[in-house]
């Protein structure tokens, strides 16, 4: 009995060593299996736009024959990402795209990897120094960026002449200009322009805001000026857009995202260039956007990391890069595809890199910059409304300030 069940144990072990060895000559067992969660905007998944996510994924899966990889796609714009995987960084995607400003969110929920060794040295030598810095948190790297954020200004060439464009205020003298004023992201453009400043270099929290003194009070004087102007429209809820459609507007203030809708409105009369300067006190002033970037992310409590790490850096590299640029019209940062090439001259691409690195300053992503959007907001609604005045302007900026530098805000 016992020689009848070693005999059948030993023919058991030799057809799982023959099926061992089938595998290994067909090269299957050499594939490791590895799950993907990925997610992306729903843009990015849409036949509409081309799929890019997945036609990338595809590709990288093709580059890695020793992964047999499953990918499974969530949805999550570069925002909301931040919140999903703060919330619960365990159950979170293994590589997402995100705002570079959610960076902070994500680290206190140890929610980011950092990228370091070959991979850091990949990423180094593909983006410049501002956009690197956009992805640093105490001297560490913690994405792979595949765009520059910011906002800069679309026009009529039709009303305006190149020299037209570079001052607002001579802007206002020939058509009319729309500005979104009551948006905290785009009023600070004036102060900033004249010397205000953010927790000094954007990232001291213990300097605090400096949106104070008589340089604010100033700002505030001219856009009170601003809004009273015939010529001055306040942008809000797509007016501007639907101002460039019927001729009534002539310029408008915003980013690469509304680029096809201003193409419909303006055809071949669309310009595109980085912020002007404005006339403040009898002195030009350059108007200075916020800008960041957005990058893939990863997880670093995936279980696939070397996988996910790699994916990231595919995803972020100047072919997906040119590509998410074709399909969406996602500017690209790449050094590679912005120093030559077709793509770097075209007016989008060049507006938006002119703009990141000359009419713009990092976006602060210290954790008190939280405090700085609402003061900004009703100060501009306080304009719009008229509770602002010449008479109270020192008064209300010094408020907006006080309330900048508050946590109770």
């Amino acid at each position: 009995m016992w020689k009848k069940r070693l005999a059948g144990l030993l023919a058991v072990v030799l057809a799982a060593v023959s099926l061992v060895g089938c595998q290994n000559a067909s090269g299957d067992s050499a594939k490791e299996k590895v799950r993907l969660m990925v997610w992306s905007p729903s843009e990015d998944q849409s036949k509409d736009s081309g799929e890019w996510l997945q036609t990338n994924c595809e590709a990288f899966a093709q580059e890695h024959p020793e992964w047999d990889i499953t990918f499974v796609y969530g949805v999550a714009d570069e925002a909301s990402a931040a919140t999903q995987v703060a919330q619960d960084p365990e159950a979170g995607a293994d590589v997402f795209m995100y705002a570079n400003d959610t960076l902070t969110t994500m680290t206190d929920a140890n929610g980011l990897t950092k990228f370091g060794g070959k991979y850091r040295e990949e990423i180094e030598a593909m983006n410049s120094e501002g956009v690197l810095n956009s992805l640093m948190k105490d001297g560490e790297l913690y994405g792979v960026p595949f765009t520059t954020n910011t906002w800069f200004m679309y026009y009529d060439k039709s009303v305006f002449s190149e020299e037209d464009i570079q001052n607002l205020d001579m802007m206002l003298e020939k058509g009319v200009v729309s500005f979104p004023f009551v948006n905290s992201w785009y009023l600070p453009a004036f102060y900033l322009g004249n010397g205000c400043t953010l927790f000094g270099d954007g990232t001291d929290e213990s300097k605090g805001v400096d949106f104070g003194g008589e340089k604010a009070v100033d700002v505030t004087n001219y856009l009170i000026d601003l809004k009273s102007n015939p010529n001055f429209k306040i942008d809000q809820d797509g007016s501007g857009i639907a101002g460039l459609r019927d001729g009534s507007i002539s310029a408008i203030f915003s980013g690469s995202w509304d680029a096809n809708s201003v193409k419909e409105a303006l055809g071949e009369n669309m310009g595109v260039a980085a912020l002007p300067t404005f006339t403040l006190n009898g002195e030009e002033k350059q108007m200075l956007s916020y800008a960041g970037s957005k990058a893939i992310g990863v997880n670093p409590n995936s279980k696939n990391m070397v996988a996910a790490v790699e994916l990231a850096v595919y995803l972020g590299s100047a072919k997906a890069q040119e590509m998410h640029y074709e399909m969406r019209n996602v500017i690209p940062c790449n050094e590679e595809l912005l120093e030559g090439g077709e793509m770097a001259s075209e007016p989008l691409v060049l507006a938006q890199t002119r703009t990141f690195e000359e009419t713009s300053i990092l976006q602060p992503f210290v954790s008190k910059m939280s405090n700085c959007w609402t003061p900004v907001e009703n100060m501009g609604k306080g304009i719009r409304n008229g509770s602002v005045t010449h008479e109270n302007a020192a008064e209300q900026t010094e408020a907006m300030n006080d309330a900048m530098n508050s946590d109770g805000i």
